[in-house]
């Protein structure tokens, strides 16, 4: 009886964001057809959906674009935000001098990043690629730290009576255990990613669905600015769970409870 009430549960979990996801997209077309609202002030989903499938070459070109340029500042920011959360969680003295500093720099908006990158780099992929590892590689390398400082000062003193070394200590304690710290990080930072990537696209480059939302926009065809959203919405939430998918296989026994194991 427990079994069948936990599946239940289970597939009720699963099944829930797409029931919303279905019920909010009925409530805005509906919205948009007894209102009748106009397509260049805020289009209806029927409306977006026949803008993308008009312009499904171009808008594929540019999510292509955005897609892989979000891939490799990403990539930029895990190697760099795991090396730097390691250093700094490493030792408790510089997880207390770096942190404040780290937080400092996150406040800043990295969206007035974009000109400085600009006449660094030029209008191309350069900019678009270090705003999106400038917005996401903090909560990664938050995440790491922040598992390896909070190792348990008794678990680490009993391993040391047991003849583990300070480098043992981290490598077969302290990272395993910052593993589901790792993968919800990694949750965050590939939403900002595409977020750093569309914003840098948006005034320094000319390809990608930043660039796309700008054309849109000023040609005043808002079903397309808006297939473009959705186009990068979707991207982010494929790559959520992905992580989501690898982290419940190789992270498993940080959720037992949650899953009712």
């Amino acid at each position: 009886m427990s079994g069948n009430k936990n599946m239940k549960q289970k597939t009720l979990e699963r099944w829930a964001p797409w029931a919303l996801l279905v019920l909010s997209i009925l409530i805005w077309e509906v919205l948009c057809r007894a209102f009748n609202v106009s397509e260049f002030v805020f289009p209806s989903p029927s409306r977006i959906a026949q803008q993308t499938i008009e312009f499904k070459e171009v808008i594929a070109g540019h999510a292509w674009r955005t897609f892989w340029v979000t891939m490799v500042g990403f990539g930029i920011a895990i190697v760099v935000g795991v090396l730097l959360g390691f250093v700094i969680g490493s030792s408790r003295l510089a997880y207390a001098a770096v942190y404040p500093l780290m937080t400092a720099f996150n406040a800043l908006p990295k969206a007035a990043f974009v000109p400085i990158l600009v006449v660094w780099f030029g209008i191309g992929i350069g900019p678009a690629i270090l705003t999106a590892f400038l917005i996401s590689f903090f909560p990664i390398m938050v995440n790491i730290a922040t598992g390896l400082a909070t190792l348990e000062p008794e678990l680490e003193d009993v391993l040391r009576v047991l003849g583990a070394k300070r480098w043992d200590v981290l490598i077969k304690v302290g990272l395993p255990r910052s593993m589901p710290y790792f993968y919800g990080s990694l949750k965050v930072a590939i939403t900002l990613a595409f977020v750093g990537t569309t914003v840098s696209e948006m005034t320094a480059s000319n390809e990608g669905i930043g660039y796309l939302l700008i054309s849109a926009g000023s040609a005043m065809q808002m079903g397309l600015a808006f297939s473009g959203l959705v186009v990068v919405g979707a991207m982010a939430m494929i790559m959520y769970e992905l992580f989501s998918a690898i982290e419940k296989h190789t992270t498993g026994w940080a959720h037992r409870g949650s899953q009712g194991e």
